[in-house]
């Protein structure tokens, strides 16, 4: 133990000597793995900023798409879909039609191109949303296929400067047609950051409107809720075999519940996670190569040290020791350099691109596995030099000028 001791306390002396030389050695440790904890740490937010967005939308909801065949006859309509949703009761709770188009919204001198719903009274509650000014769609408007729109907190900001637009008319356009709306209420914001394409950039119609204003009468969209997340593969069942009974081919739909989602994404950003890590993993195999040859040099001009150790009984396993010992020392401190280097960039990086910042717990995994793999690329690229320092020959070595 107390060889070890004064192996390390003589590693720190060799370090501190050479202070210049042992950082450049240690700048390929550094930046290896500072770069693997910014990239994973960046994965990794991205990962959880969409896992939180879509567990915000509720685990029980089911997303139901249709492929329009032009020319076939077969075709899932409304009532299908409320006559399936009562016979599975137990199963599902609710359900909204989804007729989508871009559509331009001009108020006054301003307009915005953004991405318009056709949807039933029953979309704030499958799709986690509320009113936050303002009413939702109704059966009335449902029915009478009123012209009226609820709007999401960038229209108010673009278009009416932040004040309440509820009770002003609109005029919405597509390629096709154009038609002025009035704006009954405005959604509860879902983003700190209000911008263009986010959740807050939405314009609701009811979605008998919707049919006639984008003339789009075949609706191949559908939002389904579960009763509860733990009925949400019955669910999906139910609803599999509903699409399968008419259309005879399961090519033709497609059924997602949110867990299923929220999974896929895990799956494939967990892959680009390791292939990030990997990739900055090689610059700390580079850094090794670095250590190595800086020993090399080490052990060459400590030539005859050693020969004056091995004279007077120093063993080869404490020379080999000695030198692996200050090969990890030397990687060591350039990862513990590297991860707080790496943990701040990444909270730098996260707070300007308004990702959530992982704490430091979340990030303890890539920290260790960081500063493991730097000190085992000491360890083993400080193999060669400290063997060879450890097999020299005394006699040469004290001769060595």
């Amino acid at each position: 133990m107390n060889t070890i001791i004064m192996s390390f306390k003589m590693a720190f002396s060799a370090v501190w000597a050479s202070k210049v030389r042992s950082f450049l050695t240690m700048l390929g440790i550094i930046i290896g793995v500072g770069a693997v904890i910014i990239l994973v740490s960046l994965v990794s937010s991205t990962t959880k900023q969409m896992k939180t967005e879509l567990e915000s939308m509720g685990t029980n909801l089911i997303s139901v798409s249709i492929t329009r065949i032009w020319g076939s006859t077969r075709s899932v309509s409304v009532e299908d879909i409320e006559e399936m949703v009562e016979e599975n009761s137990e199963y599902i709770s609710s359900f909204t039609p989804l007729v989508t188009s871009s559509v331009t919204m001009k108020y006054g001198d301003e307009d915005v191109t953004s991405t318009a719903y056709g949807v039933s009274p029953e979309y704030p509650e499958i799709k986690n949303r509320s009113v936050e000014e303002g009413r939702f769609i109704t059966e009335a408007d449902i029915e009478n296929r009123n012209k009226v729109c609820l709007v999401g907190q960038y229209q108010v900001n673009e278009l009416f400067n932040g004040q309440s637009p509820v009770g002003q008319e609109v005029r919405l356009g597509t390629a096709t047609s154009t038609d002025v709306y009035t704006v009954i209420g405005v959604l509860d914001q879902k983003s700190s950051n209000v911008s263009e394409g986010g959740d807050d950039d939405i314009i609701i119609l009811p979605y008998t409107t919707a049919q006639r204003f984008f003339r789009n009468a075949m609706i191949t969209s559908f939002a389904v809720s579960a009763t509860s997340s733990d009925y949400t593969s019955q669910a999906t069942a139910a609803i599999e075999s509903f699409l399968y009974k008419i259309f005879q081919d399961d090519d033709l739909y497609n059924v997602q519940d949110q867990a299923e989602m929220v999974s896929s994404i895990d799956d494939a950003l967990g892959s680009m996670t390791y292939l990030a890590a990997g990739i900055a993993g090689i610059s700390l195999v580079v850094a090794g190569i670095g250590i190595m040859n800086i020993m090399l040099v080490t052990v060459t001009e400590r030539t005859k040290e050693i020969g004056i150790r091995k004279s007077i009984g120093a063993r080869e396993g404490t020379i080999l020791t000695q030198f692996l010992i200050e090969s990890a020392v030397i990687s060591g401190l350039g990862g513990i350099i590297g991860i707080v280097l790496g943990v701040g960039g990444a909270a730098g990086v996260c707070t300007m691109m308004d990702m959530p910042v992982l704490t430091i717990t979340e990030q303890l995994g890539t920290i260790l596995g960081s500063f493991l793999f730097s000190v085992a690329m000491g360890i083993g690229f400080g193999m060669y030099p400290a063997r060879r320092a450890a097999q020299m020959n005394p006699v040469d070595a004290l001769r060595y000028e």
